[in-house]
């Protein structure tokens, strides 16, 4: 080789390695890497665990932001479940037989309520006493006195805003140690953890099985993205039923490119910023609800799969953090503010203009007379979801037709187990940073759960994608063995009101999974 060859070809090795380096700093900007490996090595150093790598792995399974605000008291929570699991859970557990599931989550969650028992004990003893006022209390059910003159007008009462269940510090290690506990038993059992789940949850190992439909996150714009727009935490794509989960990625992946593109040559439609966020998907800068939705609308038809036939849509609306206790209002936006009753008016234009078949959490629980007002309304195109991971002792909220579960902090696996078998229509939501494991096994368990749907979050990020990539995999090992069968479902709604189930022929789905046999899907942004 000449020597200009040579040097021809060496620049040419070293511009394409610069273009590569720059694409790559680029892509760990956008999804905000640096950062999270700063916070996540300062902490480090801040405490200096003796288990260093013990340390990191519980890191990863911190409670959620929204519920444990700075990473100080992440640490906390995470420092106080190593120390359950090393001293008192490793003591009640010794000679315990790790395939009796329920046993076994009797005792965490017996030692979870006397940790439970024993910080309130704390609190009540810590709370500063409060002398009782001798005036009387003021309500708010008075006429209002204006100019001098009476007003028959009757302010209506504002129902309080109930306390938000605190997370006790350690609570994590109880949904872990159960999760670690089912999967010890599959594993002495000779089985996969989603059949494990699946046996305790029907008594016996059933004969058949079917793959939940993916709910792909392919928008965020709550109160942690940019723009003013609060009211949408999450817009999830809902593919059509039937669809292997491979294809229902590349689908929601084409969408996020196509939306991506038309953000890019946007000049003024208030989507300037986007950047991928803690779900995998992206962050957009948007003023009103509909921008985000005509950005679907946009790219769908630009690709040719328009919403309302082979895509429908789901808003997570999380309502319950934009209350203004102070104003009995939601701010939906930025300085926009709106009532229960205005919010009801809101939601209904939505769904009348854009295909969504469900809302998730459109109020806070307390304003249930709203909850079942929008039901009547829209209900035959739209399901009401709640997210109940917190609240199921709760009695039931009037028009909610589905529920939304999450493994998460002193949830065992036997919890989630009871939640689906006592009521049909459940959706698995996976979480940010909150699962008992930052593996694939939330895919196993919404399996072995028998649930019709399960959310995963967006398509980037490592965590993320093990969850697909593992669903994929029990997808085409179940139709190898010709035991995957097909749950017939028809948005709208999400939920109907009596479900109907098939077990339809297993040829076509083996057939069509042996043609994309083994190839598992790796994206990002």
């Amino acid at each position: 080789m000449s020597h200009r060859a040579f040097s021809k070809r060496v620049c040419k090795e070293k511009r394409d390695f610069d273009e590569m380096k720059n694409a790559a700093a680029e892509f760990y900007r956008v999804s905000r890497v640096p950062r999270d490996i700063e916070r996540a090595l300062h902490e480090l150093f801040l405490h200096r665990p003796a288990d260093l790598h013990g340390y990191l792995s519980m890191s990863s399974a911190a409670v959620s932001s929204h519920l444990v605000p700075n990473s100080q008291e992440r640490t906390e929570h995470v420092t106080a479940a190593v120390l359950w699991i090393n001293e008192p859970l490793n003591s009640m557990l010794k000679d315990q037989n790790p395939c009796d599931q329920l046993k076994i989550d009797d005792i965490l969650s017996t030692f979870f309520m006397d940790r439970c028992l024993e910080e309130k004990e704390v609190w009540d003893r810590e709370r500063p006493k409060v002398i009782p006022s001798s005036s009387p209390p003021q309500t708010k059910d008075k006429k209002v006195i204006n100019k001098g003159k009476k007003s028959s007008i009757v302010e209506k009462p504002f129902p309080p805003v109930e306390p938000q269940k605190p997370v006790l510090h350690g609570s994590l290690a109880i949904g872990s140690v159960s999760l670690a506990v089912a999967k010890t038993g599959a594993q002495i059992q000779g089985i996969r953890l989603y059949e494990y789940i699946a046996a305790l949850r029907n008594q016996e190992p059933p004969t058949q099985f079917h793959i939940p439909v993916s709910l792909v996150t392919l928008l965020s714009c709550g109160k942690t993205s940019p723009g003013k727009l609060n009211l949408l935490e999450e817009v999830i794509l809902i593919p059509k039923v039937g669809q292997q989960v491979k294809q229902i990625i590349t689908m929601a992946l084409e969408v996020q490119k196509e939306m991506m593109r038309i953000m890019n040559t946007l000049t003024n439609g208030g989507a300037s910023e986007a950047f991928v966020c803690d779900s995998g998907a992206l962050a957009v800068s948007h003023e009103r609800p509909e921008q985000p939705l005509d950005l679907i609308t946009e790219a769908c038809t630009n690709l040719g799969v328009p919403l309302g036939t082979q895509i429908h849509l789901a808003l997570n609306c999380a309502a319950h953090e934009l209350m203004d206790p102070s104003k009995g209002k939601y701010e939906v936006a930025a300085g926009v503010l709106k009532s229960p009753d205005e919010l009801v008016d809101l939601y209904q234009t939505l769904i009348s203009k854009y295909p969504a078949v469900a809302l998730i959490d459109p109020f806070r629980q307390e304003d249930r007379a709203q909850w079942e007002k929008l039901s009547s309304m829209i209900g035959n195109s739209c399901s009401l979801l709640s997210d109940v991971s917190y609240n199921s002792q709760e009695p039931p909220i009037p028009g909610v037709r589905g529920r939304i579960l999450k493994h998460i902090n002193e949830t065992t696996v036997s919890d989630l187990i009871h939640m689906t078998s006592e009521q049909q229509g459940s959706v698995l939501m996976g979480t940010t940073c909150s699962e008992p494991c930052n593996g694939d096994s939330l895919s196993d368990i919404a399996v072995g759960l028998g649930l019709h749907y399960v959310k995963l979050g967006g398509l980037s990020g490592a965590e993320r994608m093990t969850k697909y990539n593992r669903l994929i995999s029990i997808e085409e090992e179940l139709a190898q063995q010709g035991i995957l069968v097909f749950k017939e479902k028809h948005p709208p709604p999400l939920f109907p009101d009596s479900p109907h189930t098939h077990s339809g022929t297993t040829e076509g789905a083996r057939s069509g999974l042996e043609e994309h046999s083994s190839h598992l899907i790796q994206t990002d942004f």
